[in-house]
């Protein structure tokens, strides 16, 4: 079996194009990693989930997509037991990226401001992208020890010319993936995409590049409380709203809102609210207010 790239630390390579297999039948859970490099990711099988500070991606096998450098939160799960999760990556430096876009510069034109650039893009497989991934897959047999260097380089100048010409719109953005934002951004990013999350204030932090203690001192100066005080209260208004409605139920709101257990979902809203969600919601808005 040859399996390469680690999941869990460091998705990274000193080469500025690296073509490789990685598989596995342990899979992590939720990993802190730090890309140093643009990663396409060729999913085959299982299920692949991404966190970054503003947007979250979920990868189902079929499915593309090119990973922006920087710090992210991994989570591999397989389709089934005794099954493998299985993909291909394609790591490059975004220097790489620059030089192919400053030799078809004539044809590619300039590039289109992005209001707001994603961390990631992602690609539905076609006709010619299923072809191309089986072609990647070829050249990685067990026969093949190392993928030359220069026909690396000649996929990838393949899957961006493809993309250019047939996904104009989504190669514009990939220009500009990967655009740092400033601390304030990242902050109010990480927060507000992911209250439904459950994502720990430590892994929210790594998200933002931060320590802990960055992280908690550049939030309150910007919401003028704590980040978990914020994180609950707008999770338990969410859940109250959602209570209103009468046909949800106190588990499918656990779920939506992202806790492991419904027992602890039931102690945040009592402690927030003085009642339990069951006695909320069978009240209405007359009952319960935020302690």
């Amino acid at each position: 079996m040859r399996a390469s790239a680690p999941s869990s630390n460091s998705e990274s390579t000193k080469a500025p194009i690296s073509l490789v297999r990685y598989r596995t039948q342990t899979p992590t859970a939720r990993a802190r990693v730090l890309l140093s490099q643009h990663m396409f990711t060729f999913l085959l099988e299982g299920e692949k989930t991404v966190h970054f500070a503003g947007a979250q991606v979920t990868i189902h096998p079929q499915q593309f997509v090119l990973l922006a450098a920087g710090n992210c939160l991994m989570s591999e799960k397989v389709a089934a037991p005794a099954t493998q999760y299985h993909s291909l990556l394609l790591l490059f430096d975004h220097q790489v990226l620059a030089d192919f876009c400053h030799r078809h510069a004539a044809w590619l034109g300039k590039p289109t401001l992005q209001a707001a650039s994603q961390p990631f893009l992602r690609f539905e497989q076609d006709a010619f992208l299923t072809n191309f991934v089986g072609s990647l897959n070829c050249l990685l047999t067990e026969e093949a020890a190392v993928v030359p260097h220069e026909l690396q380089r000649v996929k990838l100048e393949e899957l961006l010319l493809y993309l250019a010409l047939h996904c104009p719109e989504q190669f514009q953005q990939l220009r500009s993936v990967g655009q740092e934002a400033n601390e304030e951004v990242l902050v109010r990013q990480a927060v507000t995409s992911h209250i439904d999350s459950p994502v720990a204030l430590e892994e929210l932090a790594f998200l933002c590049h931060m320590s802990l203690s960055t992280f908690k001192r550049r939030f309150a100066q910007l919401y003028g409380t704590s980040p978990s005080r914020w994180l609950l209260e707008r999770r338990m208004e969410k859940a109250a709203a959602l209570l209103r409605q009468a046909d949800r139920t106190v588990s499918e709101l656990s779920d939506e809102l992202g806790y492991e257990h419904i027992s602890s979902f039931i102690q945040s809203f009592k402690q927030f609210y003085g009642v339990t969600p069951k006695q909320y919601q069978g009240a209405g808005e007359g009952l319960g207010t935020p302690a």
